[in-house]
């Protein structure tokens, strides 16, 4: 049973219509359960949880939106509009990273203050670091805490082969998501951004920069706008100066990576300790999402075996099959 004060939030929060605290307590209630070692019913309940309760809301996007914009070319959307559904408790970065983002997240719950002082909340973002270390997710953890929908930026429909038209498609989502408050993520920023002094580059990546620029001197929207890059020492000098805040996003150091493996094996049973120095060595170099994908893979095996405990040789195992499934893809 869920405690008292979690039922109060629950029960509360239904009443009240606040679909955001309303799956923030359903969330608590879930994790204690899988804490008890009720598998079957925290799985149901999530199942409850995330396909009945928030599809409604996915398709309520469309009601509360106006027409996505798209592509002249081929006529693909530009953006596409999600309902988030991850929390900060999944989020673990180093503690100068999580700082920034829980004071970016103050500033725009209490953007009522600033303004009585004539300051605004920091409105532009960028997150740099490796693949897989977690900057989609912050995306979504923010765009979920601030109870905004999530706007991903599709490059894919906004670079076009036509002259001038990769410009024209930015204004579309810059205009966009410049009436309509969300988070909008620009992800592989870089693609956009990259420095105009490279000299195998040609005119129009060059206007598509200064396009990028002045589109973000100018832009005084409602959305929290955050840009993401793996590659940020290829972006321009002047594209940083645009962003109010900059995070890094850098591979785990130990600390991570057991709070990582303490999220991710919560409920599973296992034969070792988390903090075994032999189990963290074996993550050692590997982001976040690695780290997930060896562990999913070394589950679903022992499920599959009927086999009661997870083992050291089970993550090795793992482990092995990843780096081969990375090395031929790459």
């Amino acid at each position: 049973m869920a405690s008292g004060k979690t039922l109060r939030q629950l029960i509360k929060a239904g009443a009240s219509g606040d679909s955001s605290a309303f799956r923030r307590a359903s969330e608590v209630v879930i994790n204690e359960e899988r804490q008890k070692q009720h598998h079957l019913l925290a799985n149901d309940l999530e199942k409850i949880l995330y396909s009945d309760a928030l599809q409604p809301a996915e398709r309520s996007l469309s009601r509360i939106l106006p027409k996505i914009p798209t592509d002249k070319e081929r006529g693909l959307p530009l953006l596409d509009i999600h309902q988030p559904r991850r929390t900060i408790e999944e989020l673990i970065l180093p503690e100068d990273s999580l700082l920034v983002i829980e004071e970016l997240l103050e500033e725009h719950r209490r953007q009522d203050v600033l303004r009585s002082y004539g300051m605004k909340a920091s409105n532009k973002v960028i997150f740099f670091g490796p693949p897989g270390c977690g900057k989609t997710l912050a995306a979504e953890v923010i765009a979920s805490e601030l109870d905004y929908p999530l706007a991903i930026v599709r490059l894919d429909a906004l670079v076009s082969s036509y002259l001038g038209e990769t410009a024209a498609n930015l204004r579309k989502v810059f205009d966009f998501i410049s009436q309509y408050p969300m988070v909008a993520l620009f992800d592989e920023f870089d693609a956009l951004g990259k420095e105009r002094n490279d000299g195998s580059e040609h005119g129009e990546l060059r206007r598509v920069v200064n396009a990028v620029l002045q589109m973000m001197d100018a832009y005084q929207g409602q959305s929290l706008l955050l840009a993401a890059t793996n590659h940020e020492h290829i972006l321009d000098t002047a594209i940083w100066r645009r962003f109010d805040e900059t995070i890094s996003f850098p591979l785990p150091a130990q600390a991570q990576t057991a709070q990582i493996l303490a999220l991710k094996l919560r409920g599973v049973r296992r034969e070792f300790e988390i903090e075994d120095k032999k189990v963290l060595i074996l993550f050692k170099a590997l982001s976040g999402a690695d780290i997930e994908r060896v562990i999913r893979r070394a589950v679903k095996r022992i499920i599959l075996k009927n086999q009661e405990f997870l083992t050291i040789k089970d993550i090795k195992k793992a482990l092995n099959r990843e780096v081969k499934h990375n090395s031929i893809q790459g």
